[in-house]
């Protein structure tokens, strides 16, 4: 081993230590903690050994909440994408000056607290709110927009959807601009010029916001007992209730287990996209 090749490894041997402080070995714990049962005031009977969980968490009440999360986060990671694509490209197209402005705006959103943004919408959509009350005024309302499974499909795209307009204008800003006026030399459109060549060499970053907001999605609880008033119950709803309420730790795992399996379904395709893209772009 060279003393570049010990320099590096020295440089990386923090990050390393903290990956797998707070992610493998949790990970591993989680995994670990499924095969067990619950005690009998809670917590973890560790003289047992059981694949109950896993049978349980498969259960058709259990499988429908784990669905309705599904369908859930992928209905929040479409709307992200739609807004959050056109919003990049937008930024991309911009003057290099007010670029850093647009993307001063698009993240300002985290600059308040999680809690705080929520509870905005709650006073926005609520029957005597801001909204209800200008569709009122117009003869339009009001609407039941609070309390419902498109309150809390709104509440997670607008907090996530920051994160698909950063990843898509970082893969717009790598972009070669010779493909897109080789593109129009040949007589293709503009519209045709997106759609064969941004939009499958930028699938990297359309794929990471994906990801982003998929993930974040599918395992909130906040959103989904705020916006939803609790009557909307999501896998991180479930985990929560397992850990803190049912105490039935295991249980909990095994459904945690089963979202970080999902988790890396979604990372394992993200990276065929963005080797797929690299492919055609060398």
């Amino acid at each position: 081993m060279t003393e570049a090749d010990r320099k590096s490894y020295l440089l990386m041997a923090p990050g390393l230590l903290w990956l797998v402080c707070l992610m493998v070995v949790p990970c591993l714990l989680i995994f670990g903690l499924m095969f067990f049962e619950r005690g009998t005031y809670g917590g973890i009977d560790w003289s047992i050994v059981t694949f109950e969980n896993v049978a349980r968490a498969f259960d058709p009440l259990y499988a429908t909440i784990l669905w309705d999360s599904l369908r859930i986060a992928s209905l929040a990671t479409i709307m992200a994408l739609l807004i959050g694509y056109p919003a990049a490209y937008a930024i991309s197209k911009a003057p290099e000056k007010a670029q850093t402005a647009l993307l001063f705006l698009a993240i300002l959103p985290f600059w308040t607290n999680y809690l705080i943004r929520t509870y905005a919408w709650i006073v926005l959509l609520n029957p005597a709110g801001l909204v209800n009350t200008a569709l009122a005024s117009v003869g339009l309302g009001p609407w039941p927009l609070l309390y419902n499974e498109f309150a809390v499909v709104l509440g997670l795209t607008y907090n996530y959807t920051p994160f698909v307009i950063l990843a898509i204008f970082a893969a717009l800003q790598r972009l070669d601009p010779s493909y897109a006026e080789a593109s129009r030399d040949l007589g293709a459109t503009a519209m045709t010029t997106f759609w064969r060549i941004t939009l499958p060499l930028t699938a990297p970053g359309v794929a990471a916001g994906a990801v982003f907001v998929f993930v974040l999605s599918i395992g909130n609880f906040i959103t989904p007992d705020l916006l939803g008033g609790g009557k909307l119950q999501m896998a991180g709803n479930l985990i929560y209730d397992q850990f803190l309420t049912a105490r039935d730790w295991p249980f909990g795992a095994t459904l945690s287990a089963i979202l970080i399996g999902v988790m890396l379904v979604l990372l394992f395709i993200q990276a065929l996209f963005s080797r797929r893209a690299l492919g055609e772009q060398s």
